[in-house]
């Protein structure tokens, strides 16, 4: 059997324990049920997102972000397509800079969006500015390992 992978729900907070073989069948929370490794971009707050980065076995790639910021709007469904193609070997959240401020202290988030990778506890890697789905895609495999 596999070493399992730890995984904290972008839903409710919990965390998961799941054998790495089974991160590509769909593994849910069992707490709420929601999927933990489907490919879908969560938005999530600064509370969870702290947990999920300091813990989770796997690499998280976080987009800081606003509502009122069109480069922001204009990159999420590349985003979105990003986290699909790195699933389940990679997880991808969002974090409103607006209704977390916490984040932009805690982050010297100085312009957005501004993507964050998170792996082993801590920040690997930093790309600012809007980008395309390969982009996104090239800058998680070449700061993280991979090994889902």
């Amino acid at each position: 059997m596999a070493a399992s992978v730890k995984l904290i729900c972008h839903e409710c907070g919990t965390a998961n324990k799941v054998p790495g073989d089974k991160l590509g069948s769909g593994p849910k929370c069992g707490t709420c049920g929601a999927k933990l490794t489907d490919g879908k971009v969560r938005d999530i707050d600064f509370r969870t997102m702290e947990k999920s980065a300091k813990s989770d076995g796997l690499p998280l790639l976080v987009d800081f972000w606003a509502a009122w910021c069109g480069p922001c709007r204009m990159m999420a469904p590349q985003f979105a397509q990003a986290a699909q193609a790195l699933a389940p070997h990679a997880r991808l959240a969002k974090v409103d800079t607006q209704s977390n401020p916490d984040a932009t202290v805690r982050y010297n988030i100085r312009g957005i969006p501004l993507l964050i990778l998170f792996q082993n506890g801590r920040e690997v890697a930093r790309l600012t500015g809007a980008r395309p789905a390969a982009d996104i895609e090239a800058f998680v495999r070449q700061n993280a390992v991979l090994t889902a």
